[in-house]
């Protein structure tokens, strides 16, 4: 079960070792609902598609798995953990909205980063068993910040880190507890990334930035 993102691969070398299918399944179908984005080229379609998804996932809670193997893995992997299936179908909400025609509107912006990042955070937690009031807000924010540095249209991109600073002004400088480090340190490091702004470099996976989650995982900050 492979991640493509080496960041979000190595949250889940620093989680416990019962949580770490969850984890892996939570990031993939994050991955797979950003490659319907990705390959859309008529954004009806890619409505379509993502509401089935959507549909599928809210399913879950009630019906058997369809025949899809990421669903399948989700019911046995996923569910018993706690995490429901309406709340991954939010997951995709977050993710159709970018569908919408470019600059976005700030509602979409903030949709995306509460529906994706938010429930994304939220669900991991449930994964690792532990809980922050700040928690969805953390997820909003690093959600927010990996739209601006990979959305086209500049003025979304700003628009996008400047809801994230806010964000991360409501979290805070508090330390992250350690059951709750692994996406802490996602969180670190998109905190850094908007402090620096979108003209910066960012690499993703570089050793810099996997010596900031190293230390993050560390001592919680």
């Amino acid at each position: 079960m492979d991640i493509n993102d080496p960041e979000r691969a190595l949250t889940i070398a620093y989680a416990p070792p019962d949580s770490r299918a969850a984890l892996t399944l939570l990031w993939q179908l994050d991955e797979r609902l950003a490659s319907v984005v990705r390959a859309t080229k008529e954004a009806r379609l890619g409505q379509i598609r993502l509401a089935w998804w959507r549909e599928a996932l809210e399913r879950l809670d009630t019906h058997p798995a369809p025949d899809e193997p990421l669903l399948r893995e989700i019911a046995a992997g996923l569910l018993p953990r706690g995490v429901t299936g309406r709340a991954l179908g939010r997951i995709a909400d977050g993710w159709v909205v970018l569908l919408s025609p470019l600059p976005l509107a700030e509602a979409e912006t903030a949709a995306h980063g509460a529906d994706r990042g938010g429930t994304l955070f939220e669900a991991a937690g449930v994964i690792l068993g532990a809980s922050r009031a700040e928690l969805a807000v953390a997820g909003d924010a690093w959600a927010l910040v990996d739209l601006a540095f990979h959305i086209s249209d500049r003025p979304s991109a700003e628009s996008a880190l400047d809801m994230a600073r806010q964000r991360i002004a409501r979290v805070g400088n508090r330390g992250w507890p350690k059951a709750l480090r692994p996406i802490g340190a996602l969180f670190t490091l998109a905190k850094g990334d908007a402090a620096a702004g979108l003209s910066a470099p960012r690499q993703v996976g570089s050793p810099r930035r996997v010596a900031r989650m190293l230390l993050h995982n560390l001592t919680g900050r």
